[in-house]
């Protein structure tokens, strides 16, 4: 039972996490198409939308929560959208349909992602240097996975330009760029603004009632982040993979959890960690493990039974995901 002062923060912090993803696709939406309007290629904007445009409410509350100071909680949501995505909503996927692999996932993004985990766990590892160092991202360790962004968003912005439709993140990028429909440039601008307004008191509720909960009933903020503001920040992921699996397009769903990860790992981790150093917490280095884990093993699955990703390997993932979540809360990893 939660102290009976804290079931409003449940309430206010559900109302808005609602406001900050409805706003974030309405922003995104205009962000687009005023993109096309001053010549931004196509190709690029649909690519945006497919692999990133979801993680908008991470980048925005993860963002403000630095900025605030309260890095454990951008810890956990970095992270634990992580976890979240390939356990729980990958897992999810895979058991309503099994999920073929598309080849261009096992040369180009899950390599990419294993390297975007190496990094970040590498880059918080700063006692394996020095042993009276903290663990720490670091404004410098931010810039680098920046760096490393950039250079995934080059190259797969380069496959894309010739890439054909047996590429599938490719097909679905194209998919959405013939889904999107011309509008009034001045209508997409007030669009753009209002989500923007949307997002910007979405996250910063969302951060505040994500404190006054952790506080409230005694956890840490990480732990509200890996669990709380991680599931409801990751509901597009799960929407749009649930979407995919149950129209027949599974292998979409492995592309933009993929595509998900990365930015979580190397755009927001890299702009949170420049706005303010982010020190590894209690308990995070177990995250981390966790983590780099389901992302590593994902290469052996993807590869075995004929390229597929079975019901039995979606409930694997999705085992490991509760059980460690449930050791996670019941305060087992961490001191308060």
């Amino acid at each position: 039972m939660y102290p009976e002062n804290v079931m409003p923060d449940f309430m206010l912090l559900a109302a808005s996490l609602g406001l900050l993803l409805l706003a974030a696709r309405y922003f995104v939406d205009g962000i687009s198409t005023i993109a096309e309007s001053l010549g931004v290629p196509k190709i690029v904007i649909g690519m945006t939308v497919v692999a990133f445009g979801t993680s908008t409410p991470e980048l925005v509350v993860n963002s403000i929560s630095a900025y605030q100071g309260s890095t454990d909680l951008a810890f956990g949501n970095i992270v634990g959208s992580c976890l979240v995505n390939v356990g729980f909503v990958l897992g999810l996927t895979a058991l309503i349909r099994p999920m073929k692999v598309e080849a261009s996932l096992i040369t180009r993004e899950i390599p990419m992602l294993i390297v975007a985990v190496a990094a970040i766990v590498v880059l918080g590892s700063d006692r394996f240097l020095n042993a009276e160092a903290q663990d720490t991202w670091r404004r410098g360790d931010g810039l680098i996975l920046l760096l490393l962004f950039c250079i995934f968003l080059y190259y797969t912005t380069r496959q894309a330009r010739g890439a054909g439709n047996s590429d599938a993140f490719i097909a679905e990028v194209r998919e959405e760029v013939a889904r999107a429909a011309p509008k009034s440039l001045w209508i997409q601008i007030g669009v753009t603004l209002a989500g923007f307004i949307g997002v910007s008191l979405g996250a910063n509720w969302t951060v505040q009632y994500a404190v006054a909960i952790a506080r409230g009933i005694g956890v840490s903020e990480t732990v509200i982040g890996l669990t709380v503001i991680s599931l409801g920040t990751t509901l597009p992921e799960l929407a749009t993979c649930i979407l995919a699996a149950r129209r027949g397009d599974a292998d979409i769903a492995l592309g933009n959890i993929v595509g998900s990860n990365l930015f979580n790992l190397l755009c927001i981790g890299g702009i949170v960690s420049t706005v303010r150093p982010v020190a590894i917490p209690a308990g995070g280095h177990i995250d981390l493990m966790v983590m780099a884990f389901l992302s590593v093993v994902l290469l052996p699955i993807a590869i075995r039974s004929g390229r597929t990703i079975t019901r039995g390997e979606g409930a694997f993932l999705m085992a490991i995901f509760i059980a460690y979540l449930g050791w996670r809360v019941a305060g087992v990893s961490y001191a308060k």
